[in-house]
């Protein structure tokens, strides 16, 4: 059953923001993410949600260690961050197309 890393977080700016998460620091696809979805609100430009989608809660809990640890304390690594990011791991029960 698929898993997703659900990242919420605040920048500064959201370009500087994606410049950051293009260069790849926690190395995604080497860590097990299958895709990744980059969402903004429609009245916040300063808030970003990222779902990062893993084959498993191992492969999605694994990765939000290493954003802890490796990517998020890092000013280079992550030089538009505000705050602490929220986080949930959520598993997809259903899914259905129209």
């Amino acid at each position: 059953m698929t898993a997703t890393l659900r990242v919420q977080l605040e920048v500064r700016d959201y370009d500087q923001w994606r410049t950051a998460f293009d260069k790849d620091a926690g190395g995604r696809e080497r860590n097990g993410a299958r895709r990744y979805r980059i969402f903004r609100p429609l009245d916040d430009e300063h808030e970003v949600m990222l779902d990062l989608d893993f084959d498993d809660a191992t492969g999605a809990i694994g990765f939000l260690d290493i954003l802890r640890r490796d990517v998020w304390p890092s000013p280079e690594k992550a030089p538009a961050k505000v705050g602490a990011p929220r986080t949930r791991i959520i598993e997809l029960l259903d899914s259905h197309e129209y």
